[in-house]
């Protein structure tokens, strides 16, 4: 590793650099102008191990060259010594508030130096060597996280795949709702990486739909008080399939079966609920989800308009949807009608 010395005495540097010569491992390189040193420290932050500087030199003092040093991404854990006089008491303090690891008292000792930095640079070679090692660990992580994800989302596929045997357009309805679903989430200041799992989860909103018979689920006209009873029911069927899972997606997915059916006014199913009870999945899946019903074709109604369907959902913010997920949605409307139109062609 290298030993960057910094003092405007070019006899110090050599001073300094003869003491350190006997330190295995250690490649010392001396620089006069502070400024150079910090541009050299820049662009050799991974093989820096130590940095001895001077206090009392021209354009910039040491405080400031720790300083500089220390506003390196990368550079905080690398000791920085700086050489003083040891009546300095109140410098020293400066410098350590400044972010100084040690200190050389002046005149330079050379046994001193070399027993200083032989310490330091064992230190600082056991610090990078464990942070190689947690990188390391991080990226094996990552890897395993991505195999784990990746058998889920086939799962979760497969899953949807049985849903879409019951209704031809069940595999692109949930595709467009994720879409939506990510347009209100990323509106509302949703992290990336909720934003992907709350798209997972919203693909499996109506699984509960696989328990409902053909007769209801297909049927062309309206469904009677009982069939509708029977529809009702896929909102807590979902719910069961999914409860129970040690899958923090599929967990989600069970919040939004079941919720997803759930009113702004406390007048939807199956719980009733009101307003922030509802809970923001079910809320964000319910704008999503109405929408693409709407703009689509189903065996009971034509498709609408997407300007009507516009209208609709702002009339019922505040009654049937949460007012601030309408407010998202619309926020996003040049991506909606662009998805709208994909789904057309």
């Amino acid at each position: 590793m290298l030993a960057l010395i910094i003092d405007d005495s070019e006899m110090n540097n050599l001073l300094v650099m003869q003491a350190l010569k006997p330190v295995a491992g250690c490649e010392p390189v001396a620089f006069t102008c502070p400024r150079a040193a910090l541009d050299f420290l820049r662009a050799h932050v991974d093989r820096i191990g130590v940095v001895v500087t001077d206090y009392d030199m021209p354009g910039l003092t040491g405080l400031d060259v720790i300083a500089a040093a220390r506003a390196v991404p990368g550079f905080a854990h690398v000791p920085i010594v700086m050489v003083t006089s040891l009546d300095q008491r109140s410098l020293r303090h400066q410098a350590l508030r400044a972010g100084a690891t040690d200190f050389l008292g002046k005149p330079c000792d050379p046994v001193e130096i070399q027993a200083r930095i032989t310490n330091l640079m064992t230190i600082s070679a056991a610090h990078r060597q464990e942070q190689d090692r947690a990188a390391v660990l991080a990226r094996e992580v990552a890897a395993a996280v991505a195999v784990i994800e990746a058998r889920e989302r086939e799962i979760i596929a497969l899953l949807m795949r049985a849903a879409e045997h019951r209704d031809t357009d069940t595999g692109d309805h949930i595709a467009r709702v994720a879409g939506y679903v990510g347009i209100i989430a990323a509106n509302l200041d949703f992290d990336p990486a909720e934003i992907r799992i709350l798209k997972l989860a919203s693909t499996m909103h109506d699984v509960g739909k696989i328990g409902v018979p053909d007769a209801i689920l297909l049927k062309p006209g309206p469904l009677t008080v009982e069939e509708r009873a029977e529809m009702e029911k896929h909102a807590e069927r979902g719910r069961r399939i999914l409860e129970g899972s040690t899958s923090d997606v599929v967990r989600l997915a069970a919040e939004i079966a079941e919720s997803h059916h759930e009113r702004w006014d406390g007048t939807g199913y199956p719980k009733r609920l009101r307003g922030e009870a509802i809970p923001i999945s079910g809320r964000i899946v319910a704008v999503a989800d109405v929408f693409d019903a709407l703009v689509t074709e189903r065996p009971y109604k034509a498709a609408w308009p997407l300007e009507r369907a516009r209208a609709f959902l702002a009339d019922q913010a505040g009654r049937h949807f949460d007012p601030r997920c309408v407010e998202a949605f619309l926020a996003g409307w040049e991506m909606v009608t662009r998805t709208c139109i994909r789904a057309a062609a």
